[in-house]
């Protein structure tokens, strides 16, 4: 065979290769089938770390997830300025990775961009449903005695430190209910997450007293136990669903939105000041028992007891010999001894622990969300948006390896269309 037959023969076996490609991409289910098997694999690693059972295959798991997402991603679609960003975020997660040895950036951003052409609505309620299911199970094997315990016994911190830590008094134990998921926050705080999907997904169809029902479940929630955080929060988020639900006109307005974006960056900053003064909010204290002075001015001092409704949430981060989460372990990409050390304050914990430009790219992508739920009049999203920045102040849930916990991620890449379809009305985006 000549060298021009041979060349034929190779441009025919390239277009048979790129039809192929693309009737893989565009008309099997091949990309939507592998997305939601790397979805349930991370949405049952999530339940499994909520039972007491130690999964010993999970690294391995988070090596499928990612194949699999990456799988979807290159059977995917994307214009050339999408690709560009792709790129350059899995860069930054490269650099993350080989600086910390966690991949957890990269199968982040893996994730959210093969959320791409997956609806929103489907992906949460898929979600919901086995996130429930998976919780249900939890809670029946505990009950019933086969697996998990059903309480917990211990001294969970509520005493003040000047009885505890200043006079040495012995913290009093007290049982509360987990219900096979380890410890009582847990349970609260997958009871607010589930609560909070379902009124996202259904919010057209809640009539009020939904919401009534909601809050005295989560007073339930609460007598078992004795989250006040979390049973908090759900409040807040199921009175704000049913004032939007209720006053539909208020939720199309801007104002809503800005005051969303303004209690967004008081998280972030309360957040980063804390990681600043948590010392001297420590050293203040211990000031104020012994001398009846706390010899700072009134920005600690507010800090100070702001910490104790907040159960001393910004004094434990000078609880390690380094201080670990205090603004001076930071760094650019972090490092690998900042990967096992583990504190309540999420935002703290972004920076702390993926380091400080991670950090800022995770805050804009939430930035481009908040914008994006605004574009579409998204009232109910942008409740449960401001409540989980809330949240993840006191609480390090969302900020997790598993994908499966945050919510967001999902809300990141399946509407990332939507910014586009910015003039149409938001029951027509789907």
């Amino acid at each position: 065979m000549d060298q021009e037959g041979i060349e034929s023969m190779l441009q025919r076996g390239k277009e048979r290769i790129w039809r192929l490609y693309r009737r893989l991409r565009e008309e099997s289910p091949v990309p939507r089938l592998v997305f939601y098997i790397g979805l349930t694999v991370e949405l049952l690693m999530v339940i499994v770390d909520k039972s007491n059972y130690i999964n010993p295959i999970e690294g391995y798991l988070f090596r499928l997830t990612f194949l699999l997402f990456a799988c979807k991603l290159a059977l995917t679609r994307y214009e050339l300025r999408e690709w560009i960003g792709i790129l350059a975020l899995e860069v930054v997660g490269l650099v993350s990775y080989r600086v910390t040895g966690a991949n957890d950036m990269i199968r982040f951003v893996t994730f959210v961009a093969a959320c791409k052409g997956i609806p929103l609505k489907e992906a949460l309620k898929y979600t919901f449903y086995l996130t429930l299911a998976g919780c249900l199970a939890i809670v029946m094997l505990s009950v019933t005695g086969i697996y998990g315990e059903i309480s917990l016994t211990q001294a969970f911190g509520h005493e003040s430190a000047e009885t505890t830590l200043y006079i040495g008094q012995e913290e009093a134990a007290e049982t509360r209910y987990t219900l096979g998921m380890g410890h009582p926050n847990a349970l609260s705080c997958m009871f607010f997450m589930l609560a909070a999907l379902g009124v996202y997904v259904w919010f057209d169809r809640i009539k009020w007293y939904g919401y009534l029902i909601l809050m005295l479940l989560s007073a339930g929630v609460y007598r078992l136990t004795g989250s006040k955080t979390s049973m908090l929060i759900t409040t807040a988020f199921l009175l704000g669903a049913c004032l939007f639900s209720l006053a539909k006109g208020f939720g199309k307005m801007t104002f809503p939105y800005v005051c969303g974006f303004l209690v967004f960056l008081l998280c972030i900053a309360f957040s980063v000041d804390a990681a600043v003064c948590a010392k001297r909010v420590k050293d203040a204290q211990w000031n104020a028992f012994f001398y009846c002075n706390p010899r700072d001015n009134g920005h600690i001092v507010a800090l100070g007891k702001i910490d104790r409704y907040i159960s001393g949430r910004i004094v434990s981060l000078t609880d390690s010999d380094n201080n670990d989460g205090m603004i001076q372990t930071w760094s650019a990409f972090s490092c690998e001894n900042n990967m096992n050390y583990y504190f309540d304050m999420g935002w703290v914990k972004v920076f702390y622990r993926y380091g400080v430009i991670p950090g800022i790219l995770y805050v804009a992508a939430n930035l481009w969300l908040l914008l994006k739920l605004w574009r579409r009049r998204d009232a109910c999203g942008l409740a449960l948006f401001v409540m989980f920045a809330v949240y993840t102040v006191v609480e390090a849930h969302l900020i997790s390896v598993y994908i499966g916990r945050n919510y967001l991620l999902l809300m990141m890449g399946c509407q990332a269309e939507c910014v586009k379809a910015r003039n149409l009305r938001p029951d027509v985006i789907k």
